[in-house]
């Protein structure tokens, strides 16, 4: 779906912010609840009503909740005293108030098997591995398993394996794998998440068979780590492939 309002497009598809078509670098959490705001501009949101919905309910402080819809201001274009767009309805919530021309987004079918044009090897994409820790610290080491996978595979000679920077342009977006298949021209795609939660770590991956839409292989490693320093995880006995 994709939103236009004062010049600025909003496409939930690709999660992006576009501003007279400049990107708008936007964090994750502030992308979310500025969807949420929109597509529910037709009541008042509370504040327990973003918490549910961006923080699946988690408890949070006021602080967190009130720079977060700061950020979704500034990246529109709005302030805490215009509010010509997100406006605060005082001991009730928040509402999003400007006018929005909603457009669906129609994806073209694909064949796969035939539209694609592969190389003779197996072809493979490992997508940036998302961070479900809520810490954007923890962002270099997510991304630093994707890029590891991506090496070791490409050490294999019986794979041909996408460049990180190819892969990498699908980083925070939600996009279809079938997609990024077409777009990559692959029949298989990595992708995972990590989640660090004191001095445990969770890594989870899967490898998709886009052609079929099937799951190949999927798997979980929980170890502890330590912190060598700030925001530095080392992981005990990992290893991966």
């Amino acid at each position: 779906m994709r939103f236009s309002f004062g010049g600025q497009t909003l496409d939930t598809d690709r999660r992006e912010l576009r501003r007279a078509d400049q990107l708008v670098t936007l964090e994750p959490q502030v992308f979310d609840l500025l969807v949420y705001l929109i597509e529910n501009r037709a009541h008042v949101v509370s504040k327990d009503d973003l918490i549910t919905a961006v923080w699946d309910g988690r408890i949070i402080s006021e602080s967190t909740l009130t720079s977060r819809i700061n950020a979704a201001r500034r990246a529109v274009g709005d302030d805490g005293e215009r509010q010509g767009l997100i406006r605060t309805i005082t001991r009730k919530g928040f509402r999003f108030v400007a006018t929005i021309h909603a457009e669906e987004r129609n994806w073209p079918s694909a064949d796969l098997e035939t539209s694609l044009s592969r190389p003779d090897r197996p072809s493979i994409a490992v997508l940036p591995f998302v961070n479900m820790s809520g810490e954007a610290e923890q962002e270099y080491f997510s991304d630093g398993i994707s890029e590891d996978l991506i090496t070791a595979l490409s050490k294999l000679r019986w794979f041909f394996v996408i460049a990180r920077n190819s892969s990498f342009v699908y980083k925070g977006q939600a996009v279809r794998l079938s997609q990024i298949a077409a777009e990559l021209g692959v029949r298989y795609v990595v992708e995972g998440s990590v989640r660090r939660s004191g001095d445990r770590v969770r890594i989870t991956a899967q490898l998709n068979d886009v052609a079929n839409g099937s799951h190949l292989w999927a798997e979980r490693y929980d170890r502890h780590a330590r912190i060598s320093r700030v925001g530095d995880p080392i992981l005990h006995g990992f290893a991966m492939m």
